[in-house]
């Protein structure tokens, strides 16, 4: 019975089924429609409606002063103004897809309202030639229309947030034409506006570039409407006869003919099935084939087309005007056997205990998924709740026997009903049909919400779904908000508010004016600019103990690594307290080295200046710091090393009085020591740091060669036989440019490729060939030869050594 009930509401037109149930009774009191100008916004939007100026009608109890009221769709107020623009008479009025009401008068000018009757700032004109000429009518789509001017001339807007008004071309009309119907620039194929002008027997498609002429002789046309896709339009002619073509007038769909010729108030589509004529009592309803359907009416109605049906306002109610869905059909249309219908019966049957349940579901088990699907689909096309309820429970007794259906899609259409029935209440007025839901989208449908005030349904709707409601109010200045929090006295709201600010620059010195120094270091660090992880680090430096401020770093790489950075070159100390913390005892001996290099630069650190002292202990204390540590053994010697090596040379600048050996290497301190003629301290060099004797042999033969002193020279080759030869004594004298003395030492020599190049050095040539020839060796000739190359004399002895060396082998 409750089968027949539902199906008993529906129209059947051709082999399709329509319903046109009520969503609401209108709240709004006393209303008129055919007093009042009325604008609906697609998608359950709001009502705009203003006393149409064009009219005479008579005042009630109201003041003669126009009022624009927005109303929602239930006909609650939500917002009113009084209309005092200038410009002329109001010429058209709609919503965008942004829900924003445009109203254009007659000199061209724009003004803008939101749906709470507040007038945008800004307001432009659609041109000179608009307020010189007067817009007559205007036609409007999504964010964009076209105006017609009393020259017949059309001007085109196709985006409102970036107005840029442009002249369509010349249609060189004489006369106003008889109906104008707009293909939206998405469904043409050049991706500009077409307008559609009704002219004598034919239409004119007008573009920004050019005008074509369509369907000669299928005219004149007295009203026009385009289908939601922009490929089919309809059409009323002269003779009462309705016309679905294509948009390129290639042939004619189908035709109806009307009982009366005269043309309708509205036309409109109902989906892509139907298309519905109003006249002042009725509501036709045409069908590709077949009797259309009559709907009457005693009081005057608003079409509002939909993607998928026909909203019906009317000064009492609003219903929407839609096709049945299939899966509906399957169920309740009377006498179905399909598994849909039998599954529904089967829930009865179960509520009452009958038997009949089982059998029913015996009978459609291997179609049971199928069933299942048809009653939740069914479910989310429902307005009535307790109908919604029962098939979903239709669904549920179902899908209790059909293990293999997926269970999201069940809670899915569950979420999505609770979220239809919370927006349509009729305090929040916004009547969405399933397709047309999942058509907007869930965050634009939060994001109206939230322009509306609801913020309490959009927040509760978002947490429900998974939505950060916040994200989708774009442009909005989260920190501002946040700062507002602040300053009166929510810091918690304040603290969430600001983690949702995308630019840090704004969001880190918000985070810590109101002291949470941590997110602040994270947000900073996560932005990867050193400025704002500065800003951070100074504020935390200043507030925090420093074991507290180290711990908070440490687990920042970024910000600890900027710290370290910037203390190395400016805060030694802090920094050494960083590293002490940490344990890093190495990284303070490093520290404590690069100080005492710094005494180096001090010009008052010489001549046995106590600042001396301050270093070596520096580099003692360093040296402390590196033992301590396994992996620093090397750095360990070396500091100890150079403190004493340090220590030895301020001792040697204090008793000579010279400041020549601080900083200065081992080998030239025990060098300058000899140079000086300070013997002893050059021998306590040697063996303070363990100088082998082949060393000290080549650095005393230089130093006495520098300073000269060739007796002691010799006496000193003489103590013994030196551990690397006499080498290092031929070759201080020949740097020396004394020959004579290097005579003395070259014979001593053992290899005899030395001496014949120590021979060849000094200009000995033939002494030079005698060792050569010693050594047997060509290539050393050749050498020589090269090296005595100016003296004939010598090369010549070369080349004879070389050619009886050659001979010989």
């Amino acid at each position: 019975m409750a089968a027949v009930s539902v199906a008993a509401e529906w129209q059947l037109l051709y082999n399709r089924y329509y319903r046109k149930p009520e969503i609401y009774s209108m709240q709004w009191g006393r209303m008129d429609l055919t007093r009042h100008r009325v604008a609906c916004a697609p998608f359950g939007g709001p009502i705009a409606v203003i006393r149409d100026d064009s009219k005479i009608v008579q005042l009630y109890a109201e003041s003669a002063r126009r009022k624009l009221h927005i109303f929602n769709s239930a006909g609650v107020l939500l917002a009113s103004t009084v209309w005092d623009r200038p410009g002329g008479r109001l010429v058209g009025m709609a919503w965008t897809d942004d829900l924003v009401l445009v109203c254009v008068v007659q000199d061209g000018t724009v003004y803008r309202y939101d749906v709470h009757a507040e007038l945008f700032s800004t307001q432009f004109s659609m041109g000179k030639e608009c307020f010189e000429q007067n817009v007559v009518e205007c036609v409007f789509w999504g964010n964009g229309m076209i105006c017609l001017t009393e020259g017949n001339q059309i001007f085109c807007l196709t985006d409102f947030k970036n107005p840029s008004p442009c002249k369509l071309a010349d249609p060189a009309l004489e006369d106003y034409p008889l109906c104008v119907a707009v293909i939206e620039p998405q469904y043409t194929m050049h991706g500009n506006v077409e307008v559609l002008l009704g002219v004598g027997d034919h239409v004119l498609a007008v573009e920004e570039d050019g005008v074509q002429q369509l369907g000669v002789g299928v005219g004149p046309l007295q009203k026009m409407a385009v289908s939601p896709n922009g490929k089919y339009l309809a059409a009323f002619t002269h003779d009462g006869r309705l016309l679905v073509i294509p948009t390129d007038f290639s042939r004619i769909i189908s035709e109806y003919s009307c009982e009366s010729a005269l043309p309708p108030e509205q036309i409109a589509w109902c989906g892509m099935d139907s298309v519905l004529l109003y006249w002042e009592d009725m509501l036709l309803m045409v069908g590709p084939t077949g009797d259309p359907v009559r709907y009457l009416y005693d009081e005057p109605v608003i079409l509002i087309p939909e993607c998928d049906g026909v909203r019906i306002l009317s000064n009492s109610s609003v219903e929407f005007l839609q096709r049945v869905p299939d899966s509906s059909v399957s169920i309740f249309q009377i006498g179905s056997t399909r598994p849909a219908a039998l599954l529904y019966d089967a829930l009865e049957h179960f509520d009452k205990r009958s038997a009949k349940a089982d059998e029913n579901l015996r009978m459609i088990r291997a179609s049971l998924p199928e069933a299942v699907e048809a009653c939740i689909d069914a479910a989310g096309h429902e307005f009535d709740v307790s109908r919604q309820r029962t098939l979903l429970r239709a669904a549920c007794y179902g899908r209790a026997f059909c293990s293999q259906f997926p269970r999201d899609r069940f809670q899915d259409m569950c979420k999505i009903l609770r979220v239809l029935n919370a927006v349509r209440n009729h305090e929040i007025g916004i009547p969405l049909s399933i397709q047309q839901y999942k058509l907007l989208t869930a965050p634009v449908l939060i994001g109206r919400l939230v322009n509306l005030y609801h913020h309490l349904l959009a927040l509760r709707i978002s947490e429900y779904i998974n939505l950060n409601p916040l994200k989708l109010c774009k442009g909005i200045s989260y920190a501002s908000i946040a700062a507002h929090a602040d300053n009166s006295g929510r810091r918690k709201l304040a603290a969430m508010l600001v983690n949702h600010e995308p630019h840090p620059s704004k969001q880190v010195p918000l985070l810590l004016s109101i002291g949470e120094e941590d997110s602040a270091l994270i947000k900073a660090t996560e932005s990867g600019d050193a400025d704002l992880v500065y800003l951070v680090l100074f504020h935390i430096w200043h507030k925090k103990p420093s074991l507290d401020f180290f711990g908070t770093i440490n687990a920042r790489p970024m910000a600890r690594d900027l710290f370290i950075s910037y203390a190395r070159c400016y805060k030694h100390e802090v920094l050494k307290d960083y590293f002490l913390s940490t344990g890093q005892l190495q990284e303070v001996a490093f520290l404590l080295l690069k100080e005492s290099w710094e005494f180096e630069k001090n010009p008052m650190a010489s001549k046995g200046s106590p600042l001396q002292g301050a270093r070596i202990r520096l580099i003692e204390q360093a040296q402390k710091l590196f033992a301590e540590t396994r992996e620093h053994n090397f750095e360990s010697k070396a500091a100890e090393e150079h403190a004493k090596l340090l220590r030895l040379q301020h001792e040697l600048e204090v008793s000579t009085k010279q400041a020549i050996f601080v900083g200065s290497s081992i080998s030239d301190t025990i060098r300058t020591c000899i140079v000086l003629g300070n013997h002893r301290a050059a021998t306590r060099v040697r063996t303070e740091f363990k100088v082998s004797d082949k060393r000290w042999y080549w650095l005393k033969a230089f130093a006495l060669a520098t300073v000269r002193d060739w007796d002691t020279l010799e006496k000193f080759s003489k103590e013994r036989r030196p551990p690397g030869g006499y080498k290092p004594f031929v070759e201080a004298c020949i740097d020396a440019d004394e020959k004579s003395e290097a005579l003395k030492y070259i014979p001593k020599l053992t290899d005899a490729r030395e001496k014949s190049e120590a021979y060849a050095r000094i200009g000995m040539a033939k002494e030079a060939a005698d060792a050569a020839s010693q050594a047997k060796d060509s290539e050393l000739f050749s050498r020589l030869k090269l090296t005595l190359a100016q003296n004939a004399a010598a090369s010549s002895i070369f080349e004879g050594w070389r050619e009886r060396l050659s001979f010989q082998g």
